[in-house]
């Protein structure tokens, strides 16, 4: 019998061995020339081992609790090695052989042989629990294979322990795809009946055994995979639908069943195309696998059209040919209404922030509190500086509507041309400059919530039409496109304008102010409250000094005597813009005049006037005012003539106005039009 020392020097015979074997144990020499490297470093590792080559003792096994955790936790491993032992030993069967399954530690799981190999008295332990490791048992196919991380076979007298010597025993590791050992797959039988293919063999099986592992690693992987997708799909908060390379619908989620208002075996196997007003972007998809990220599309839902965003990606092949998409689907009403929660569209102050407690604002708070009970336009009128915002947004936050948006508009600070694409959006296209996929209006925006206007008086008379239209007809078509949308939006305007005498210049159709005047509420001038400025200044100090990280200030009586005495023509707003300077320029807790500004200390320190005096003082306030402001329109047109050389046309133009509305203007200011 020769042995075959494989890739490390020429064939030693098995009595050549077998000497080379006793001088070691003698002598501690090693013929290196003669003894392969892997079976010298073996011996050497036994002999550092303590091991007794001699030794006829069975080597220790695992108690039964510890060997049935093993099993159970290697059922996997075993189970998918067990048909390829078999298969093994089918070619061998009843010529001595058996097929070993261990574990990275070497114990013994699982045994495939004839069963008076199994059972003899060879002293080896062929049971399920033996370890079969180089400390316990000296080298041989499983150990050896272990400490190589390679296969490997030891033969006849190769093997350090002398009761070996009878045996060949083949090794290979079984190393999982994250390159660990977790296992050794070993053939043993007579020396003498060895093949030089006997380890290829096991090689092979062990390869089989690997691959099969990665099948059923990467199965559970996709399985774990699919399901986690599943419930993606089936919880995401978007509608969801996934179509073929042909568009034909394949899944739809339970959002896009809502969506449609149709169960979804009902749209299964149907064409997406036929569900959306303007499939042609989906198609586009499709055919050249390019995304659409974020358009509007129409849905043809079964209770009517639905506007949605929608996003569509192409599915691709390994070679980028496209064999489906998926698409996502949103409300456009959602994505509006998330707009609004996270752009600070809504409303901050109820009634109980108006800070007061005079009749005249008393009685405006009890009209706000009515009107918020019902859905009626409401038109806010008073002074700059009086609370009309606020008033728009306590009667929000008073009404069914509050859980809604509140957007604000100010008509007088949008460009004219610019305001019908504010109030009413445009399409794709509609203007040059416009957003490349268009944008809603404000009016689509507040659907659901509160429109306010602000300086509606300010609005040109072309865009009162259409808003007009919007009021009566309750719908919006955006600038470009031809699509009605339905709004649902409760209207609140204000103006510092007198409006029904903006009527009578020409300046705001009579037919709108009507359908706004629904319900008035006129916000009086602080002067016209001033027994308020004691309260509302302990209000505005507070948060001034919370701003500025002050102590509470105090304000002596002659400060609170000379506030009450000014005329306030800024109203709320200059009064709490004065009070934050004060507390501003304070050096101490007790506010005194020299906190005061100038102008009020010198309006102020005339004598008091009695009830009825204050009132002429005022109706001669608001005369100077009027003629002010008559003199600087005057200016404005003069100025505008001048600029256009005479050209009325011209003139109103530059103005922002119709030339029969400069007509008016000038007759009532008394100006000649000739």
């Amino acid at each position: 019998m020769m042995i075959h020392s494989g890739n490390m020097g020429a064939a030693v015979s098995s009595e050549r061995m077998t000497d080379l074997w006793r001088k070691f144990l003698e002598t501690s020499l090693i013929e290196r020339g003669e003894v392969r490297e892997e079976i010298a470093d073996s011996w050497l590792r036994c002999k550092g081992f303590g091991v007794d080559p001699y030794s006829a003792r069975s080597c220790k096994a695992l108690q039964p609790p510890l060997l049935d955790e093993l099993l159970r936790k290697k059922k996997e491993l075993i189970e998918f090695a067990l048909p390829f032992m078999q298969s093994l030993y089918r070619f061998v069967a009843g010529s001595g052989f058996v097929v070993l399954l261990c574990d990275e530690r070497g114990y013994l799981m699982c045994t495939v042989g004839d069963d008076d190999v199994l059972a003899g008295e060879h002293g080896l332990n062929l049971k399920p629990g033996a370890l079969w490791t180089e400390e316990e048992v000296g080298n041989n196919g499983v150990g050896s294979a272990l400490v190589l991380r390679r296969p490997f076979q030891v033969s006849g007298a190769e093997h350090y322990c002398q009761k070996h010597h009878a045996w060949t025993c083949s090794g290979a590791p079984i190393i999982d795809e994250n390159d660990a050992v977790i296992g050794v797959l070993e053939m043993s039988g007579p020396v003498e009946k060895a093949h030089l293919h006997t380890l290829g063999m096991v090689v092979g099986a062990v390869e089989a055994i690997r691959r099969q592992l990665i099948v059923q690693s990467q199965n559970r992987e996709l399985l774990l995979l699919n399901n986690s997708l599943n419930n993606i799909f089936l919880t995401v908060s978007d509608g969801v639908i996934v179509v073929d390379a042909y568009g034909t619908m394949k899944q739809i989620n339970p959002v896009a069943e809502r969506l449609f208002g149709r169960r979804a075996d009902d749209m299964r196997g149907k064409s997406v195309h036929g569900f959306f007003e303007h499939p042609e972007p989906i198609r586009e998809m499709l055919v050249k696998g390019c995304s659409y990220s974020d358009g509007e599309l129409v849905l043809d839902t079964a209770s009517g059209p639905l506007a949605a965003i929608v996003t569509a990606k192409p599915i691709k092949d390994e070679g980028g040919k496209v064999t489906g998409g998926v698409l996502f689907i949103n409300p456009l009403n959602a994505i509006k209404n998330l707009i609004n929660r996270f752009s600070g569209a809504h409303a901050s102050f109820t009634f109980d922030d108006i800070v007061g407690r005079g009749d005249a604002l008393k009685r405006a708070i009890g009209l706000g509190k009515l009107v918020a009970a019902n859905e009626s336009n409401v038109l806010l009128c008073g002074e700059s500086g009086t609370g009309k915002e606020m008033m728009a947004q306590a009667i929000h936050n008073g009404s069914a509507r509050h859980g809604g948006p509140f957007i604000a508009v100010n008509c007088g600070a949008i460009p004219r041309e610019l305001i019908a694409s504010e109030l009413f959006g445009y399409t794709e296209g509609a203007f040059t400059g416009a957003y490349r996929k268009g944008r809603p209006g404000k009016f689509e925006l507040a659907s659901g919530g509160t429109l306010f206007l602000d300086e509606i008086g300010d609005m040109p008379l072309e865009q009162q039409v259409a808003l007009l239209r919007v009021l009566q007809d309750k719908t919006v078509t955006r600038i470009g496109g031809d699509k009605v949308i339905e709004v649902d939006s409760r209207i609140i305007c204000a103006s510092n304008k007198d409006l029904k005498a903006e009527v009578a210049k020409g300046n705001f159709r009579q037919d709108l102010y009507y359908r706004l005047n629904v319900m008035s509420i006129t916000l009086p001038p602080l002067r016209e409250h001033s027994e308020d400025i004691p309260l509302m200044f302990e209000v505005f100090s507070a948060l001034a000094c919370k701003k500025l990280g002050k102590p509470t200030d105090r304000a002596r009586p002659e400060v609170l005597e000379r506030l009450e005495r000014y005329c306030w023509p800024g109203n709320v707003r200059e009064f709490q813009n004065v009070v934050e300077r004060m507390v501003n320029i304070s050096s101490s807790e007790e506010l005194g005049l020299d906190c005061l500004p100038e102008e009020i200390v010198a309006a102020s320190s005339e004598p008091p006037v009695s009830r009825p005096q204050k009132a002429g003082l005022i109706a001669d306030e608001r005369q100077r005012i009027r003629r002010l402001v008559e003199e600087k329109e005057r200016e404005e047109i003069a100025l505008a003539l001048y600029k256009n050389k005479g050209s009325m046309s011209g003139a109103a133009r530059e103005m922002g106005m119709a030339r029969s509305s400069l007509y008016r203007k000038m007759q009532h200011l008394g100006m000649a039009s000739g």
